[in-house]
């Protein structure tokens, strides 16, 4: 009801207030649609290019404990692709791809055999196909100075499958993680399930029961 509500007052509304102008980081002020693109482009992009480098065949030193994954590849089922699929969110955006989430939801049955192979073929050659690496990139506006490009955040709308593959790798991580202790139980903060009220019942439990056996010097 609420989408459906502001679709239809934003349907209603008679002109859309164009982007602010930007500065360019030369200091000049753009107002071309063209310029003003490239300036958030030159911006995000230099935002998020990494300046740390290995060389090919090499691990980043904090990876090297990854290393003993590479003898038990992931086996990508089509089971999990399926399944995936059939959770998919009707409502949400297609991507740059053009394809609709509802599209491959009703078609889970169908597809999953062949994309699963495709995300197989991607795990183990550590490439992904360019369609999947394209992304309709829209800048949400925070605060401060609103020429500034720096005070606006880059929300990207990327291809669905290429999603579907993100959470299967995101899944085999996490499990792997929790699996040689990398991430403690006592971790809440960015947790599925978990949020800063858990870590506070959690701790206010644990105060309790060291008040109850005595222990309560030990947490002073």
């Amino acid at each position: 009801i609420k989408k459906s509500f502001y679709r239809y007052i934003n349907g209603k509304r008679r002109t859309k207030e164009n982007f602010h102008p930007l500065l360019d980081a030369a200091g000049n002020v753009t107002t071309e649609d063209k310029e003003k693109a490239e300036v958030l482009n030159a911006f995000f992009t230099s935002a998020f290019n990494s300046q740390i480098s290995y060389p090919q065949g090499t691990l980043c030193p904090d990876l090297e404990v990854w290393d003993g994954m590479q003898n038990t590849p992931l086996v990508i089922q089509v089971e999990t692709v399926r399944e995936l699929l059939l959770h998919l969110d009707c409502h949400k955006s297609m991507g740059p791809d053009g394809l609709y989430p509802r599209v491959l939801r009703e078609l889970a049955g169908v597809i999953a055999e062949l994309l699963s192979a495709i995300y197989q073929r991607s795990w183990l050659s550590g490439e992904v196909p360019e369609d999947w690496r394209l992304a309709d990139v829209t800048p949400i506006y925070k605060k401060g100075r609103k020429e500034d490009p720096g005070n606006y955040r880059p929300v990207s709308l990327t291809s669905v499958p290429g999603k579907v593959m993100e959470q299967i790798i995101l899944d085999e991580i996490t499990w792997y993680v929790h699996g040689i202790q990398g991430i403690r139980p006592s971790q809440h903060r960015f947790m599925k399930g978990r949020s800063c009220l858990t870590n506070l019942i959690s701790f206010c439990n644990r105060v309790t029961r060291l008040v109850d056996e005595g222990k309560h010097k030990k947490i002073c």
